[in-house]
């Protein structure tokens, strides 16, 4: 760029600058404080400047502030895939969160592939992320260290490296599978299957250790015949009810590691005549928005989304702006039930009304 065109440029970012510093009654050093995120800014004056510079449709230089600053005001987030709508949801959510703690954000996808997680990663401090989420629900240990060496802050789900700049979600697994279990158990099943995620999973494993608990709290014997390892897709969730309907016994229920492969259960059932949930009840796992409008609309265990986005903003602002940020953020999980989950086949034939060829004459009631 010419001198002159460079001069003009600095030129109308000082005016603009000193229009927002006049709207905000600040300073214009307040103004620049304010853009670059600085803590010691008053809280009070800070939403000033906010408020003026979107009356005034001021546009800040993002690239100019970070060399400034030394600071970007960028966060990544890295997710497992995006044609599961789980992870849409999580990504809207993180955005959300992100602009109103004045962030904005760099999305990666790693279609599960641990070789383009490090990709992922290199790309997003290449663009000076000040930290990232990594949500992708399972991560082999020698990358955590090998990520964890970056020495920015960091953030993951279910497990990561004992490091001052790392901090861990920490999902409650336990609490919605086993309302899931007893749930079932109250409905009468004792059959009870689970499909799982792909075992290498960290989250997938605690899915299924949370089940294998449940069923145990309830007095149910897991058969292993009706444990099936799944991956988290539609068509993975057809393979694994093939299985299960070739067992030499079927289950009555079956809960899924998540609503995608539900999803896949509830085809393939309608496709060889099975009604859900008189003759099969279902549970998923995520209850994502698809959940409500399924045919019959599903029974899943709630992970919100927003919840996890939210933690992992909080913990990478933290890490960011405070002295001492916390090591876990807890998200829970809770049942939602809907209408894939009924009594066990056969549970309610003892309350039919008998098939007689005589039956008993009503009583003749006496007129006054």
């Amino acid at each position: 760029m010419p001198k002159s065109a460079q001069e003009n440029k600095k030129r109308r970012s000082l005016l603009d600058i000193r229009a927002v510093a006049a709207r905000a009654k600040v300073s214009i050093a307040t103004v620049s404080r304010t853009i670059n995120r600085v803590p010691t800014v008053n809280a009070k004056m800070a939403k000033r400047v906010w408020d003026a510079i979107n009356e005034l449709g001021y546009i800040p230089d993002i690239q100019a502030r970070a060399l400034g600053s030394g600071r970007s005001g960028m966060i990544g987030l890295v997710v497992s895939e995006i044609t599961n709508p789980f992870f849409p949801e999580l990504i809207q959510g993180f955005e959300d969160a992100a602009i109103e703690n004045g962030y904005e954000i760099l999305i990666s996808s790693t279609n599960y592939d641990p070789k383009r997680m490090e990709l992922c990663i290199r790309r997003l401090l290449q663009r000076k992320a000040e930290g990232v989420a990594i949500l992708t629900f399972g991560i082999e240990q020698p990358l955590f260290e090998k990520l964890a060496d970056r020495n920015i802050p960091l953030v993951f789900v279910d497990a990561g490296p004992d490091r001052p700049d790392v901090s861990v979600l920490k999902i409650d697994y336990a609490h919605g599978i086993r309302q899931g279990v007893q749930h079932l158990a109250a409905l009468g099943h004792r059959k009870i299957g689970f499909i799982s995620g792909p075992l290498t999973l960290h989250s997938a494993q605690s899915r299924l250790a949370a089940f294998l608990n449940a069923v145990d709290e309830c007095g149910i014997h897991a058969e292993p015949e009706w444990q099936v390892e799944g991956d988290h897709t539609f068509e993975g969730g057809i393979r694994c009810m093939e299985r299960l309907l070739d067992a030499s016994m079927r289950p009555t229920a079956v809960m899924c590691s998540n609503d995608v492969t539900a999803l896949g259960v509830l085809h393939k059932a309608y496709r060889v005549g099975l009604r859900v949930p008189d003759d099969l009840s279902v549970i998923g796992f995520d209850n994502i928005q698809m959940a409500k409008v399924m045919i019959p609309p599903l029974t899943s265990i709630r992970m919100s989304p927003i919840d996890i986005a939210n933690a992992a903003v909080k913990a990478l602002k933290e890490h960011i702006e405070a002295d001492h940020p916390r090591r876990e953020y807890k998200v829970d999980t809770c049942l939602v039930v809907r209408e894939s989950t009924a009594f066990p086949p056969g549970a309610m034939d003892d309350l039919k009304p008998s098939q007689r060829s005589d039956p008993k004459p009503l009583p003749s009631i006496a007129k006054g």
